[in-house]
C-alpha cells in the first residue's frame, strides 16, 4: 500500500501541473472564457490521444459518464469559488478537504485499509492544506458562501477521484480512459459555456486564447499522471499527495497575485510536508 519513487514523482509533478493551470484560469478575468478555453485545450489533447492509444473497455464507460457529471459540476463549484474569494484561499480549501472524504470512501467502497502512519499522513496532509486556505488572513473574516463553495468543490473532487479510480482500474487503457474523458468533459464544459455567454463568449476568450488552451494541456498532464497513478496504488494517498498542489496554488498566489502568504502558512506548510513523509512510511 506504498506508494513507489515513480508514482511519488508522478504525482508530484501532477500536482505542480494542475496549480499551474488553474492559476492560469483563475488570471483570466471572464470564468467561462477560461474554463472554456481549459476544456478546450484538453478536449483537444484528449482527441490526439484516441488515435495512438487503446479505447477503454466497456466496464469503465459507466465510470466515464458519471465522472463527466461531476467534473461539469467540479467545473461550475470552483468558478464560484474563484469569484468570491481570493486564489489562495479557494483553491486551498477547496483542494484540502478531499484526501479525507477520499480515504474514508476507500476504505469502505474498495476495502483499501491504510496502516496507522499512512491514516496519520493523510489527516495531517489534509489538516495542513485546509490551514494554507485559513492562516494569514490578516484577520479578515470568512466568508460564508466562498467557503461553502470551496467545500462543495472538494466534495466533487473526492467524488470524481473515486469513481475514476475505479474507472481506470477497469479500463484496461488508462491513456484512453483520461483521452475519452477530456474529450467528453470538454464537449460538456464548452456547451454549457455556449449556453450561458452565447455569443459573448467568442469575444472574450479571443484575447486568451493561448493561455488558456496551454491550461487545458497542464490540466491533460495532470490528471493524467493521477489516473496513470491510480493503477498503480492505493487511491488515499494518492489524492493527499496529488493535493500538495494547494502549496504550489498558495505561492503562486503570493508571487504572482500578491495574496498575502505568511509565517502561520509556512507552518502549515511544513505540516504537509510532514504528512507526505508519513504516507510513505506504511510496512508493505
Amino acid at each position: 500500500m506504498t506508494l513507489s519513487l515513480g508514482v511519488t514523482v508522478a504525482v508530484c509533478i501532477a500536482a505542480i501541473a494542475h496549480a499551474s493551470w488553474n492559476a492560469i484560469a483563475h488570471a483570466i478575468t471572464d470564468r467561462w472564457a477560461a474554463f472554456a478555453l481549459v476544456a478546450a485545450g484538453g478536449a483537444v489533447g484528449g482527441a490526439v490521444l484516441i488515435f495512438v492509444a487503446p479505447p477503454p473497455g466497456p466496464a469503465s464507460w459507466p465510470s466515464l459518464g458519471i465522472s463527466v457529471l461531476l467534473h461539469l459540476a467540479y467545473n461550475l463549484l470552483l468558478m464560484l469559488s474563484y469569484r468570491l474569494a481570493d486564489f489562495g484561499q479557494s483553491y486551498p480549501l477547496a483542494r484540502g478537504t478531499a484526501p479525507l472524504l477520499v480515504a474514508i470512501a476507500a476504505a469502505v467502497l474498495l476495502g483499501e485499509h491504510l496502516a496507522g502512519p499512512q491514516i496519520a499522513g493523510v489527516i495531517i496532509v489534509s489538516g495542513g492544506l485546509v490551514a494554507v486556505a485559513l492562516l494569514g488572513r490578516g484577520g479578515a473574516r470568512l466568508h460564508v458562501p466562498a467557503v461553502a463553495a470551496a467545500v462543495g468543490t472538494g466534495v466533487c473532487i473526492a467524488a470524481y477521484t473515486m469513481v475514476d479510480g475505479v474507472g481506470v482500474r477497469a479500463s484496461g487503457s488508462p491513456i484512453g480512459y483520461i483521452a475519452w474523458l477530456m474529450v467528453l468533459q470538454g464537449i460538456a464544459v464548452l456547451g454549457m459555456a455556449v449556453l450561458v455567454r452565447r455569443r459573448k463568449l467568442w469575444p472574450a476568450v479571443r484575447p486568451v486564447w493561448v493561455r488558456g488552451a496551454f491550461g487545458g494541456v497542464l490540466s491533460l498532464i495532470a490528471y493524467g499522471l493521477v489516473l496513470w497513478a491510480q493503477t498503480r496504488g492505493p487511491l488515499a494517498p494518492i489524492a493527499a499527495l496529488r493535493e500538495t498542489s494547494i502549496v504550489v496554488g498558495a505561492i503562486i498566489g503570493a508571487v504572482l497575485f500578491r495574496e498575502r502568504f505568511g509565517h502561520p502558512r509556512i507552518a502549515a506548510t511544513v505540516v504537509v510536508l510532514i504528512g507526505i513523509g508519513l504516507l510513505n512510511l506504511s510496512p508493505s
